[in-house]
């Protein structure tokens, strides 16, 4: 019964609105034509009353009918140019707003799909990138390999030739010294190569630990700068007399302190000063490795850190690798880090975060 008498649906509205319409007028005409007034004055009572009685229908309609057709058609019409900002508001118990809310629940599903779908456009395009990297990283390592490898194996070849010609059993000796020098440089080139190519593709991880930077750097230095006969420089050190402890990739820092000391060692100008600083500030642990002599040209600063760059300039030569992987390794513990030209010299420098002592 409820259901029958509901006004819950468009029809059902409009039926009851031109029945109550309709009886209005037919009522209202006879009560006009009974008025104690003429005929003139009566059409015209009930004239004005057919006019209010049209505009109340229209001022109905339009709010059951034309109202939301028009709301739902802006909704269809934002949801056809993919803008879903702006969910359609009506409010009505009839099938506009059943309509409505399917519209609404429709924007919200296409929204979502919308998202994953750019979502995973992003995701493809990321993969791509990472495969077009990877195939111009590879082709970039052939070609510096190939590169590299000529001049070395052009020494290996010219001095097997020659050994094989040569009778002074000195000179045999020497042109063997000579190979396997070159064939230990090739080897130790593609290893230090490979190694930085994993290293940029995240082929490898960071396997961080905690230990004392202050011993760690007295040992690797110890190492590469005690005792060498061959010295001719003055070693110095700047360094705390308590421990320092980091969290860092030990194997990882002792290749960076490694390359920066073998780097500072092979540019001190002769009978200069190589010193060694560890500062503890704020902190942060300052690494500095500084070499007394030529300083770098400095358009020539942001460059020391690329792949086979070498100072024309320089007296040693070398890979142009080992820079190389001390950005790489630095940048992967998001330190920082940097080269700067000081008086009389050049100091390369990075900084650790420091774990705090008890």
């Amino acid at each position: 019964m409820n259901e029958q008498f509901s006004l819950h649906t468009v029809r059902k509205k409009i039926i009851v609105i031109s029945k109550i319409g309709g009886g209005i007028l037919i009522i209202s005409y006879i009560v006009s034509t009974q008025l104690p007034f003429g005929q003139d004055v009566s059409y015209l009572i009930w004239i004005a009353v057919v006019i209010f009685m049209i505009l109340v229908i229209d001022s109905l309609l339009r709010r059951f009918i034309s109202n939301p057709v028009s709301d739902i058609c802006e909704a269809a019409y934002r949801m056809a140019r993919l803008d879903f900002s702006s969910p359609c508001e009506l409010d009505s118990r009839d099938e506009f707003g059943e309509l409505a809310e399917n519209l609404n629940k429709m924007s919200d599903n296409l929204q979502q799909a919308l998202e994953k779908l750019e979502q995973a456009n992003m995701q493809l395009e990321k993969d791509v990138q990472q495969k077009r990297q990877l195939l111009n990283e590879r082709k970039e390592l052939a070609d510096h390999l190939s590169h590299e490898m000529k001049t070395p194996l052009g020494v290996i070849r010219a001095y097997a030739e020659g050994l094989q010609d040569e009778v002074d059993e000195e000179k045999r000796q020497r042109y063997s010294e000579i190979i396997l020098s070159e064939t230990e440089r090739m080897n130790s080139l593609i290893t230090t190569l490979l190694d930085l190519s994993a290293l940029e593709n995240g082929a490898v991880s960071l396997t961080p630990e905690r230990f004392d930077f202050t011993e760690f750097l007295e040992t690797i230095a110890g190492r590469l700068l005690m005792d060498v006969p061959e010295a001719n420089f003055v070693l110095q050190y700047e360094i705390p007399e308590h421990e320092v402890h980091v969290f860092a990739d030990k194997p990882r820092m002792e290749q960076v302190l490694n390359n920066l000391i073998v780097n500072a060692k092979k540019n001190v100008s002769p009978n200069g000063i190589l010193k060694l600083s560890l500062i503890e500030q704020d902190d942060m642990l300052h690494v500095s490795v500084f070499n007394q002599g030529r300083p770098i040209p400095p358009d020539a600063l942001p460059k020391v850190w690329e792949k086979f760059y070498r100072d024309k300039n320089a007296k040693h030569g070398g890979s142009g690798l080992g820079l190389a992987i001390v950005a790489q390794i630095l940048s992967m513990h998001d330190y920082e880090y940097g080269v700067k030209n000081v008086d009389d010299g050049v100091a390369f420098f990075f900084s650790i975060p420091v774990i705090p002592r008890p």
